[in-house]
């Protein structure tokens, strides 16, 4: 006898890139098994930055059929990916569309931010009005202005983002625990980034820096800007939305970051592409001779991030090849969590820490998280 549905969560899925279009797999692949679960996940929404495919039937899972012959490429892929017959395609503005399909669905919605930009936040904070619940993977909404920030989680139970710092890995719900047991956080140190843990630990094979870098990209790894991880941007989001979990009331110009490019290399100077094909192959030799330095001291090159009392700061550091995050290998995480219980052995957390899917899981589990607020009345 099948399982009964008890929850039925209706989604709209914002950015339909790596690890939206990840995401969109999984829910169709899980189907079988949370109907098991009696849980129903419907897509009634997907977009991007200039189309959408909207359902015209929340019950029914059918859509409307718009002409927009400029339809995003990555939009008609979820259609595909989703089974849809008849798709919603339009160029009017999103942010538009999608208040008005929040406002719309007053029974509840969960609003999914797989993109990698901040134009999602006034919307995004539109959905919290309507009581709607969010889970996020884009990092952006959750580090601008600490007066978004502190909107965005007002209603904590609503929001989920474990997605935004370690992909898939429980870094979020281990702080939230301890901060919630009333055990006072004194600092957390790691390696919050699956794209330069694996650049670090392949220029110790030798490699070449630029070969390493497309490396990443191509097997996902990195941001759609790759210099968003070199810059250390990503991992300055990441721990500004933990500082801030913290109850730290900062910023980004407050976290001290080293960038591993200079300046006339980076986005305002030069395009990704430019970047990527002549732009990171000037930097092979500097660190090269970083490398050796720290090789011929016993050491190996680390990207850590360490928030504490006094603030953030993250850069490249010297680190002896057996501690914890000298034997880092791959695009694995580390995090270690200090605390009043867990001040002379930090609780560690250590997993995939990047790839869309990976990550796309995350977003998964998050939303899962959220079934008991759309249970079925009797």
């Amino acid at each position: 006898m099948p399982t009964a549905v008890k929850s039925v969560l209706p989604v709209v899925l914002l950015g339909c890139g790596g690890v939206g279009r990840h995401l969109l797999h999984h829910i169709v692949s899980c189907r079988p098994l949370h109907a098991k679960q009696g849980v129903a996940i419907q897509v009634v929404g997907v977009g991007d930055s200039s189309s959408l495919l909207v359902a015209d039937d929340v019950h029914s899972g059918h859509c409307q059929l718009f002409k927009n012959p400029e339809a995003s490429g990555k939009v008609i892929e979820a259609a595909t990916t989703l089974g849809r017959s008849t798709v919603v395609f339009v160029t009017l503005n999103l942010d538009i569309l999608l208040t008005a399909c929040v406002t719309h669905l007053l029974l509840g919605l969960v609003l999914v931010d797989c993109s990698a930009t901040y134009d999602t936040v006034g919307l995004l904070k539109a959905a919290v009005d309507h009581g709607c619940c969010i889970a996020l993977a884009n990092k952006k909404p959750l580090t601008g202005a600490y007066e978004d920030f502190e909107k965005l989680v007002s209603n904590f139970r609503r929001i989920r983002f474990e997605s935004t710092v370690g992909a898939g890995l429980p870094v979020i719900a281990s702080v939230t625990r301890i901060i919630a047991s009333g055990d006072p956080i004194s600092r957390i140190v790691g390696s919050l980034s699956g794209t330069l843990g694996y650049v670090m630990s392949e220029l110790e094979d030798g490699k070449k820096f630029s070969e390493v870098v497309k490396t990443a990209k191509s097997l996902g790894y990195t941001e759609p800007d790759p210099c968003d991880d070199l810059g250390g941007m990503d991992v300055a989001r990441k721990a500004l939305i933990l500082a801030r979990l913290l109850g730290q009331r900062i910023s980004m110009e407050d976290i001290n970051v080293e960038s591993l490019y200079p300046s006339e290399l980076g986005p305002d100077a030069m395009s990704t592409k430019d970047f990527l094909e002549s732009g990171v192959a000037q930097l092979d030799r500097s660190m090269e001779e970083r490398v050796k330095a720290a090789s011929l001291k016993g050491n190996v090159l680390r990207y850590v991030c360490e928030i504490g009392s006094t603030g953030c700061q993250i850069g490249i550091r010297e680190l002896p090849k057996d501690s914890a995050l000298g034997r880092l290998r791959g695009s694995d995480n580390v995090v270690e969590i200090y605390s009043r219980c867990y001040e002379s052995s930090p609780l560690v957390i250590q997993g995939a820490g990047a790839g869309n899917d990976t990550t796309a899981a995350g977003v998964l589990a998050d939303i899962l998280d959220l079934q008991d607020l759309f249970q079925k009345k009797a």
